[in-house]
């Protein structure tokens, strides 16, 4: 008997494979991991295709309550769903390092994730560099420690994939501190947000260090992807200052500040450009 760690693919219920299909037919307890990623359906329509039924795992459950998930994992299958890929999330390291102390066979059924779809966009896989979170900015709260890592990526003229927060079953203070199990309806950070974040940033590290060298400016290229792997897929390239201002729909987003691109690289990028004009401009490209 095990406990299956199931990545479901970006899009819906039937971005699951064949042999993750099968492990989860063969469970007699199946939990849906909620807040690092969401699919385009809700677990409803995963219970009509699975036939079975399904339990929602919030945060507060998979970091506090893992016992609950693991419970007789020895004696009968159970099945851990997670959108994209098992491994995209440290927290499921976490639930595989416990079943393995609990001597729990473990069996993880691998599917594509925002860190390898992302090269629908045309920027190649083994040119990327560090990837980073941009998370949401309070009145007291920004951090940006994001800034070095692509300074660090773009002084090897590295691509730099940026995973944007989702905040999912969150408290405010007054609720935190009060005890009180009120939680803020879900926010899905737009490509919009995070590039106002990222030239924010930019600024004022340009204010502070203003002989250094930028790791990016408002006219660096990137490219915004919304929805990857569904149906109404959407890729938009251009400066972070064009972007900040192209409606990208619905969640989930994700944003890539190119390196230097090789020049097949920047021939696909282009094809997405806000304007052509613009991208052959600042974008930097070699030419080997």
């Amino acid at each position: 008997m095990v406990l299956y760690i199931i990545g479901l693919g970006l899009s819906d219920e039937k971005d699951i494979t064949v042999k993750g299909l099968e492990a989860v037919k063969s469970c007699e307890r199946i939990y849906l991991e909620a807040y690092t990623s969401i699919l385009t359906v809700g677990k409803e329509r995963l219970e009509a295709f699975y036939e079975k039924p399904i339990v929602i795992a919030d945060r507060e459950m998979v970091e506090s309550e893992a016992d609950v998930i693991l419970k007789d994992a020895d004696k009968v299958n159970v099945a851990f769903l997670v959108v994209g890929d098992p491994f995209g999330a440290t927290t499921h390291t976490d639930l595989v390092h416990r079943a393995t102390e609990l001597n729990i066979p473990v069996v993880p059924i691998h599917n594509a994730s925002i860190m390898n779809a992302v090269g629908c966009c045309g920027l190649q896989l083994y040119n990327y560099g560090q990837t980073v979170s941009i998370v949401f900015f309070t009145d007291t709260w920004k951090p940006d420690s994001f800034y070095d890592k692509i300074g660090m990526n773009s002084k090897i003229e590295l691509h730099t994939l940026c995973l944007l927060d989702i905040k999912v079953k969150e408290q405010s203070i007054e609720n935190l501190a009060r005890g009180r199990k009120i939680y803020e309806p879900p926010r899905y950070m737009s490509i919009n947000t995070a590039v106002s974040q990222l030239i924010e940033v930019a600024e004022s590290r340009a204010e502070a260090e203003p002989v250094a060298v930028p790791a990016y400016t408002k006219h660096t290229i990137a490219v915004g992807l919304a929805r990857v792997g569904c149906v109404d897929q959407k890729i938009v390239a251009g400066t972070l200052e064009e972007l900040e201002h192209v409606d990208f729909g619905g969640p989930l987003h994700s944003l890539v500040l190119a390196g230097k691109m090789h020049f097949l690289e920047a021939e696909v990028v282009r094809a997405f450009a806000v304007d052509k004009g613009s991208f052959d401009k600042y974008a930097v490209v070699s030419q080997h």
